[in-house]
């Protein structure tokens, strides 16, 4: 990725194979995702980004990539959790990315070891939409057993994960907001309502929920607490720039006034992976995946992605 624009501007081409740090492990990437992150990479949007890794072109981060899963080759001296052949996966938002390429040089401490059932496709679909998904509601939103949630942009990534946290943590009732196209799959995995954004509004629909879950922030913030029981939360994974910020300036007196609680969720990075196995293995959890794609359609899949017509996890294998 040597430009900013659209999926046509990135090249696949061989570069060298990582140097290790002490404290890293070489990882054999057999499966990877894509995110909104990458997305943004890719684009350069929202602007924030280019303040991050580059104004004109990307700088920072030439290979993106956020999730990966695969096999440790090679181990840093200090490296002291792993061996060699482990299965691992893990987030690399905090880590430079380069999860698209078939070698990748990642801290320890930012890899989690693969259930013994779970497929490397499966196991790619996980770490950075789980972890949105599991802070969201459980860290931050403080969900409970036998409360109403409400999930925007239910059909990607965070939204197909989120549900089945909700429904393991024993939520009464799930509502699901996306297109129509997705309500298959959605209602497959435990939405019990399912509202279509392009001709129903969650907000004028009358009904009040405990918590919402809101990846997309497509509204303002004044309008979607009116969703909200009193003392209800509202807790923002993605939007615009714009509309996060209005949040963050509106947040005490919303508090204050109405009595109502909101947040930007601000993700910590493979925090509690442990607890994403243990629901797989317990049959609790399954991701959606979308493909997945062989590594000569990655372009295709990323393309897919920015459409926003994908159910689950855009998942791209490399092996």
């Amino acid at each position: 990725m040597s430009k900013y624009g659209s999926a046509d501007d990135l090249t696949i081409k061989e570069v060298e194979t990582p140097n290790l740090k002490d404290n890293e492990v070489l990882v054999k990437v057999k499966a990877t995702s894509v995110n909104d992150w990458d997305w943004s990479l890719l684009t350069g949007k929202p602007f924030i980004i280019r303040l991050l890794i580059g104004l004109f072109k990307p700088k920072k981060v030439t290979i993106p990539g956020v999730d990966i899963a695969g096999e440790v080759v090679n181990m840093g001296s200090r490296v002291t959790h792993f061996n060699l052949g482990d299965r691992v996966y893990g987030d690399l938002s905090e880590d430079n990315f380069g999860g698209f390429a078939e070698f990748v040089a990642v801290p320890e401490t930012s890899l989690t070891p693969i259930p013994n059932n779970m497929s490397y496709e499966q196991a790619a679909a996980m770490p950075h939409v789980s972890m949105l998904a599991a802070q969201g509601l459980r860290d931050v939103g403080g969900v409970q057993p036998g409360q109403e949630v409400l999930i925007n942009g239910a059909g990607g990534g965070v939204g197909t994960i989120g549900v089945q946290i909700a429904k393991a943590i024993g939520v009464k009732a799930i509502t699901g907001v996306d297109s129509e196209d997705k309500f298959p799959v959605m209602a497959s995995i435990g939405f019990d309502h399912m509202l279509d954004y392009q001709t129903q509004s969650f907000i004028q629909q009358g009904k009040e929920y405990d918590l919402i879950l809101d990846n997309k922030m497509s509204c303002s913030v004044f309008s979607a607490i009116r969703a909200l029981k009193p003392n209800g939360k509202y807790v923002v994974v993605g939007g615009s720039l714009s509309c996060m910020l209005i949040l963050i300036c509106a947040s005490f007196f919303i508090r204050f006034f109405c009595r109502k609680h909101v947040h930007i969720l601000k993700l910590i990075p493979n925090k509690n992976m442990r607890l994403v196995g243990d629901l797989f293995d317990a049959e609790k959890l399954k991701p959606v995946i979308d493909g997945p794609y062989p590594f000569d359609d990655a372009i295709k899949a990323i393309e897919h992605f920015g459409k926003a017509k994908h159910v689950g996890k855009v998942v791209i294998t490399l092996d």
